[in-house]
């Protein structure tokens, strides 16, 4: 670990404070282009957006724009390339989850130090505040020990069905990626993140008359109210598995003893093993009502960020650069999950969690906290500069 001096933090700091209304511009320049996922044209917008202002400073040395069908252009930028050492790899994404029109309905706007808009939180920012501390390392004259790689993806919010080989190949080669999700309240970085699995549970049954005959009927309700006791039930063991079935729809007419039925199931696990419990549970429940037959699509979407030791390492060396400039950078394990399980399940050291601090990620009062800018910028320009 390099012994960063007093007057490097200082420089960094001050270098964030001097440009914060200038990133502050940018960033509302980047919400204002709405990029939903898989609306191409607004995904391509952005990352034109961004890579156009890449070639202005001089540490990039290559911007990579990858076709991603359906979705649009995920981005890949090196910067301080010729090191002879494994890469620093910063992980992103520029898809939001709000509709084409949400800007029309919440502008952007700047109120008791927040700035507002969709989809700044999570996570258009923290992509204009990683290619800012790329400027700062290099106008500073600081640079970095290391390569270090940028990674937006365009269809994060969706899965990351098309971005996460990109995902896994980058972080295969790193020493260490830095994942720019929204932190914690009150900034804390993730050190730990459940993995994810989806599953739709169809029920066939038998359809009869509810007055006449009903006891010919096999009912496909029934059995997948009956499976969601036992699926929830599953949340009571003490581990860190959750189960939750959000959607439940089948029948046709209150008469009739309904023939179909589907639900659909979310789970979240913290470990491997645990992933591997529970999808066995479900693609092994049997019907209470032998009649009904069921059928299990799906599976595991994400990995989990596992809390392991490497990761508190990189984790202890972050909380003593933010301690320097003088906050506390507190750590969490959250339920939801990000491209950084698909960073640590290839075998990455991930420290997830470094963007700027706000709230409302997904929500109509989405907002960062300005003040945030430069000291969230020092931590990551001198985390990376920290690297041997």
């Amino acid at each position: 670990m390099n012994d960063l001096h007093d007057s490097v933090l200082t420089k960094l700091t001050a270098h964030f404070q001097q440009r914060q209304e200038s990133i502050l511009s940018f960033i509302r320049e980047i919400v204002e282009l709405e990029s939903p996922s898989g609306y191409e044209a607004g995904s391509v917008d952005v990352a034109f957006k961004l890579g156009n202002f890449a070639s202005t400073i001089p540490a990039f040395n290559r911007v990579k724009y990858v076709v991603s069908p359906g979705y649009g252009r995920h981005l890949r930028l090196e910067a301080f390339s010729g090191h002879e050492t494994k890469p620093l790899v910063l992980v992103g994404h520029t898809d939001t989850v709000h509709p084409r029109g949400s800007l029309q309905e919440r502008p952007w706007r700047v109120e008791n130090g927040k700035a507002f808009g969709p989809g700044v939180f999570d996570m258009k920012a923290n992509c204009v505040l990683a290619m800012e501390v790329i400027r700062a390392l290099s106008d500073c004259g600081i640079g970095s020990s290391r390569p270090v790689t940028l990674l937006f993806t365009c269809d994060e919010e969706t899965g990351s069905f098309d971005g996460r080989q990109l995902v896994e190949a980058e972080a295969q080669a790193a020493h260490a990626v830095l994942v720019l999700e929204p932190p914690a309240p009150g900034g804390r970085v993730k050190t730990g993140r459940k993995g994810t699995g989806m599953f739709s549970l169809q029920a066939q049954g038998i359809a009869a008359h509810a007055g006449l005959e009903p006891e010919k009927g096999a009912s496909a309700v029934l059995e997948l109210a009956r499976q969601t006791e036992k699926l929830h039930a599953l949340n009571n063991g003490g581990s860190g598995i959750r189960v939750n079935v959000g959607v439940f729809n089948g029948g046709t007419v209150s008469n009739v003893v309904p023939a179909e039925a589907r639900a659909e199931i979310d789970v979240r696990f913290a470990t491997a093993a645990e992933a591997a419990k529970i999808e066995s549970e479900i693609f092994n429940l049997r019907p209470f009502d032998e009649r009904v037959q069921l059928t299990v699509k799906g599976g595991i979407n994400r990995p989990p960020l596992e809390r392991s030791e490497k990761v508190l390492e990189l984790y202890e060396r972050a909380r003593s650069i933010a301690g320097r400039l003088g906050f506390d950078l507190g750590e969490t394990q959250v339920g939801g999950a990000s491209d950084g399980n698909f960073a640590a399940a290839a075998g990455a050291t991930v420290l997830d969690g470094l963007g700027l601090d706000g709230d409302g990620a997904h929500a109509v009062h989405e907002h960062i906290i300005i003040e945030d800018i430069p000291r969230r910028g020092a931590l990551l320009a001198a985390l990376i500069a920290s690297f041997d």
